[in-house]
């Protein structure tokens, strides 16, 4: 796998150092820059996919430096710096830095932020197809299957299957199955619910009347097992 490279914009050489060493022993790839035009030269030639930034640097205010480089990309930004003020970190995310660590600063913790930063700007990609047991939900192509047997199902219930298909084995509550489905105007219309899961039940279960897929959650929603799972839900 390509490792993740990290842009460090520090102007004390010995702090870049440490930095380099620690970023390098997790994994990283490192590229430096002393000032921020070094910096922007960097991002525009190399696409690094986080920055760690110092706020001193010689020809900007680091702040300064933080807006420009989120107008031009959307990488993670922690700042690193031996200013506290309360006010110095309001400036600096308000400018786009995603996290702010004050020197000194523990390695641990920064390399917890760094990991942190990264998946909140490159989330896991979307399921394309879910499987719960023999039954399978094609999101890209919108069918579903039970085992080798496809089930047709109209739009609605084919919404109502995905909720509960994306959180497998975890209530999905009423009022967001609702909102989701029918919008913020419906979310005390339970009654639709009733009518869409006995559909679903119909068309997935193996007996509809003791459902082992689709189950409820008494007076909270409902959630979607594996059919072989046991289940202590009551059917509503």
């Amino acid at each position: 796998m390509t490792r993740p490279i990290v842009l460090i914009v520090e102007d004390e050489r010995p702090m870049r150092r440490v930095l380099s060493v620690a970023l390098r022993s997790h994994g990283y790839a490192v590229l430096e820059a002393d000032t921020a035009g070094e910096a922007l030269l960097s991002l525009r030639e190399h696409s690094p996919d986080v920055m760690i930034l110092d706020l001193g640097l010689p020809d900007m205010d680091g702040v300064e430096l933080a807006s420009r480089v989120r107008h031009e990309r959307q990488i993670p930004i922690i700042v690193l710096s031996a200013r506290g003020e309360e006010q110095q970190q309001i400036r600096a995310l308000d400018a786009g830095a995603d996290d702010y660590v004050i020197k000194p600063f523990r390695q641990g913790e920064l390399m917890a932020r760094l990991r942190a930063a990264l998946r909140r700007h490159n989330p896991p990609p979307e399921p394309r197809e879910i499987s719960v047991g023999a039954l399978r939900v094609d999101l890209d192509q919108r069918r579903t299957f039970v085992g080798e047997r496809e089930v047709s199902l109209t739009p609605t219930e084919f919404k109502f299957l995905e909720l509960l298909a994306r959180q497998p084995g975890r209530v999905v509550t009423h009022e967001r199955l609702l909102r989701e489905i029918w919008g913020q105007g419906h979310v005390e219309d339970v009654q639709y619910l009733r009518v869409y899961v006995k559909q679903l039940r119909r068309k997935i279960e193996d007996d509809p009347a003791r459902p082992r897929r689709i189950v409820t959650a008494l007076g909270v929603g409902y959630r979607l097992l594996d059919a072989n799972w046991p289940s202590c839900d009551e059917p509503s």
